[in-house]
């Protein structure tokens, strides 16, 4: 049956497992110098009691480094305190040796100070690895405190994000059913609720995961888009050329559908024959490189309110991107000189599990 550690909360071996397995080891190899002694009378216990001795001081001073380790002190002057007590455990390791060596004959100065000298020094060195296995320790829960407290950051901060678009996109669709009932066309406005109802329910069921895949991204797109095309009717036209390739690949909840809302509100909204939205997906450079176009005037034709195209879609989607991958991506919004507007994000190519393949990828 394997040995199993006790370990801390962290994962570190608890203070008596290491104790005791280096005091065992430190024991055998100090056995293993005598070796060529052991004819000698005594040789043997003699450092067996060495050793107990030792130890057994050394446990003595462990409230006692705990003691200085809770004050704050300098590593300097951690030392000199440790320096003192070590060598008034030393002395008393000595003692103890000489009496039990030599029970019924005097204390031999010499050797008292020989063992005295030889246990200070062990002491030193053993108050010396516990103050350095302390700090250590110390500062590697402190690094795991702040890491646990930059993911709670950065996951509540992905989530104010998310929850900003939900009441964004539900103003705009319910204008738009209002839009629909005012034009005399309850049918439709009756499927875009049904088509709304199904969305929203699809947002809540995704609404934990920082992440998902670009497949289901897409099916989630194609459910706002078939929200558009109820309003928009004709006006709406879609393409996508998605590489299957990059189905699989991992990208953050909800990219697409505010850059897509975006491309129609500017692109194909205003415009009275209406618009194309392009939507590509490719790998490039070992990266994943996603593409949102529409069709549009060209820059110098736009209104001044609408020349950024940037509105909450927009810089929602790049603050949520800067979150979740600091510097290791790209998010650019270019005007090309046809006209329209193109988003392009490319973004760490890293696959999640198999995932079914969306139902249409060209249209």
């Amino acid at each position: 049956m394997p040995i199993v550690l006790k370990r801390d909360d962290l994962g570190f071996p608890t203070f008596w497992t290491v104790q005791i397995a280096s005091w065992v080891c430190f024991y055998l190899w100090g056995s293993i110098q005598i070796l060529p002694f052991l004819r000698q009378p005594g040789a043997l216990l003699g450092n067996t009691v060495f050793f107990v001795s030792v130890f057994t001081v050394s446990c003595l001073l462990r409230p006692v480094c705990r003691s200085l380790m809770g004050r704050a002190f300098s590593w300097i002057a951690l030392e000199m305190r440790a320096f003192v007590w070590s060598l008034l455990g030393g002395v008393l390791a000595g003692y103890v040796m000489e009496r039990i060596a030599s029970p019924h004959h005097p204390v031999s100065w010499t050797a008292w100070l020989g063992d005295s000298v030889r246990s200070t020094f062990i002491l030193f060195v053993w108050c010396s690895l516990y103050f350095s296995i302390k700090l250590w320790q110390h500062s590697m829960r402190e690094r795991e405190r702040l890491l646990r407290a930059e993911a709670e950051t950065r996951d509540a901060r992905l989530s104010a994000l998310r929850y900003q678009l939900n009441p964004h996109f539900l103003f705009n669709s319910l204008n738009a059913v209002s839009t629909l009932v005012l034009d005399g066309n309850p049918p439709a406005a009756t499927r875009m609720l049904a088509q709304i109802g199904e969305f929203l329910r699809t947002i809540l069921d995704n609404e934990a995961a920082p992440e998902t895949s670009l497949s289901q991204e897409i099916a989630f797109a194609e459910q706002y888009l078939a929200i558009e095309q109820t309003r928009l009717g004709s006006r709406l036209r879609v393409h996508m050329a998605i590489s299957p390739e990059t189905l699989d690949a991992l990208v953050p909840s909800m990219l697409l559908q505010p850059l897509i809302e975006n491309a129609v509100r500017h692109g194909v909204a205003p415009v009275v024959e209406g618009g194309t939205i392009r939507i590509e997906s490719k790998l490039h450079a070992a990266q994943l490189q996603i593409k949102v176009r529409n069709s549009g005037p060209v820059r110098s034709e736009l209104a001044p309110s609408d020349e950024s195209a940037s509105g909450i879609g927009i810089s929602n989607t790049a603050e949520r991107l800067k979150t979740l991958y600091a510097g290791d991506h790209n998010f650019q919004l270019q005007w090309p000189q046809s006209g329209g507007c193109e988003v392009t994000v490319e973004l760490p190519f890293r696959k999640s599990a198999p995932a079914q393949k969306a139902g249409s990828c060209v249209r």
